[in-house]
């Protein structure tokens, strides 16, 4: 585009080999090629002739992810040729950095500055992947009064029409009739009703991956109330179902040749008269029971139930998304996801693919020898651990018995929401690992 304003990374030995008639401007601007700096360098007449950004010893997604959002708005072109891979990297990190929730704010964000796609650019990846995180954040992002059960299900319904999918839905106390008891007890105390929400698409003959999503709406922690502080954020609770939204939405969209199952899991612990009370025993749809040693730890309750159906039908990979336990942000903090995994293979391959895209994950073992902290004296399990230790391992730990035999199975287990603000990564709902997930789809199965 012959207006665009030229876009080029230097490091220091190429701000002074290659721009050197804008040197003496970078010294009075204090810029000399640093990673993260950016300079923006003017003609004769004062607008901006081109922008010089430090360059990076390694390109990543984020390299180019803040200019969005700290240019001048107009459109920009990255000068140079890159590899598909880098330039992929570049162009999604400034799609990314693009983003904006202002759905409730009365004054509307401005636009933000453009980047022409650059060359060798895979442009598909880069819409699928920008459309799937953008909706993972707003949907995050959303309050709970405007995020509930019954528009997880309209979103998935949604999206069914666009890819031309199925949906089959059940809720309230036809989970109880169908079995899925404990997805019932969690959810049953709030107005609105817990479901099970289940979404196929693609060739039944392909390979088999399904994806489960923990989609609980608001966790007060039920009985076992949780503290204001600890209330505050769990609008993000169903951060689970959103990514495994978002994932499908990549797969759908790429056109990726596998038979893909959604299976949400979406409810809102509430407290009421009928609420699920602590030392209640459930029995799960696998058959099992379950002391519920505490309220608070409700997810695993209904992923338990989703997985198990989950892994019936025998898939070439099963998945489950989760914000489950606070101790895997204490182990990790919060913007690094933590991965359990039951096949080794699968488990280096996850690690590579996240390094890979610049969305890593760490894999946390699945410790057999904590499975007798869930043991209880008068039921199949508990819901929680004997001690306070290793709380990622033992729920994990949980998951696990719910899963059939020799299924390749991946929990992650994350945060789901950015508390700062970093280039291409702003504040709020996030998808945290969906990239990895993809690329590890796409390697292994498709």
């Amino acid at each position: 585009m012959a207006d665009a304003i030229a876009i080029y990374l230097v490091n220091a030995e190429e701000l002074q080999n290659d721009h050197p008639d804008s040197l003496t401007w970078c010294q009075a601007s204090g810029f000399s090629g640093q990673v993260g700096k950016s300079c923006l360098v003017p003609d004769a007449a004062g607008k901006i002739s081109k922008v010089l950004v430090g360059r990076p010893e390694s390109l990543d997604t984020w390299t180019l992810a803040a200019l969005p959002k700290t240019l001048p708005t107009g459109t920009y072109d990255l000068a140079g040729m890159f590899s598909t891979h880098n330039a992929t990297k570049l162009y999604l990190g400034w799609q990314l950095g693009s983003y904006n929730f202002d759905r409730y704010k009365l004054t509307k964000v401005g636009p933000v500055a453009t980047l022409q796609p650059p060359e060798n650019v895979d442009l598909t990846y880069v819409k699928a992947t920008t459309e799937a995180t953008y909706l993972v954040r707003d949907l995050i992002t959303t309050p709970s009064n405007n995020m509930g059960p019954d528009q997880l299900e309209e979103i998935t319904r949604t999206l069914a029409d666009r890819y031309e999918a199925q949906v089959a839905v059940i809720a309230g106390g036809d989970l109880v009739i169908e079995n899925y008891p404990m997805i019932y007890a969690v959810g049953k105390a709030s107005t609105r009703a817990p479901r099970l929400i289940d979404l196929r698409w693609g060739n039944p003959d392909a390979p088999r991956v399904t994806l489960v999503g923990k989609g609980v709406c608001f966790d007060s922690g039920g009985l076992d109330v949780k503290s204001a502080t600890g209330m505050r954020l769990m609008k993000k609770d169903m951060g689970g179902a959103a990514q495994v939204l978002g994932l499908a939405q990549m797969i759908m969209e790429v056109g990726l040749p596998v038979n893909l199952r959604v299976l949400i899991a979406a409810v809102e612990n509430s407290i009421a008269g009928n609420a699920l009370r602590p030392l209640d025993i459930l029995t799960s749809r696998k058959g099992t029971t379950i002391e519920v040693g505490n309220t608070d730890a409700e997810g695993r309750l209904v992923l338990a139930d989703a997985l198990w159906e989950a892994s019936s039908e025998d898939p070439d990979l099963l998945i489950d998304c989760a914000t489950l336990t606070g101790a895997a942000r204490v182990a990790l903090g919060t913007e690094l996801p933590a991965f359990f995994c039951n096949n080794d293979e699968t488990t280096a391959t996850l690690l590579k693919a996240g390094l890979a895209v610049d969305d890593p994950l760490w894999n946390l073992p699945l410790h057999s020898a904590y499975r007798s902290m869930l043991d209880s004296p008068v039921a199949d399990m508990n819901n929680i651990a004997s001690g306070s230790y290793g709380g990622s391992i033992t729920a994990a730990l949980f998951l696990q018995e719910f899963i059939q035999t020799e299924v390749p199975w991946i929990h992650v287990d994350f945060m789901a929401y950015n508390l700062r603000s970093l280039p291409g990564r702003p504040e709020g709902g996030e998808a945290m690992g969906m990239r990895a997930l993809f690329q590890l789809i796409k390697q292994r199965l498709a």
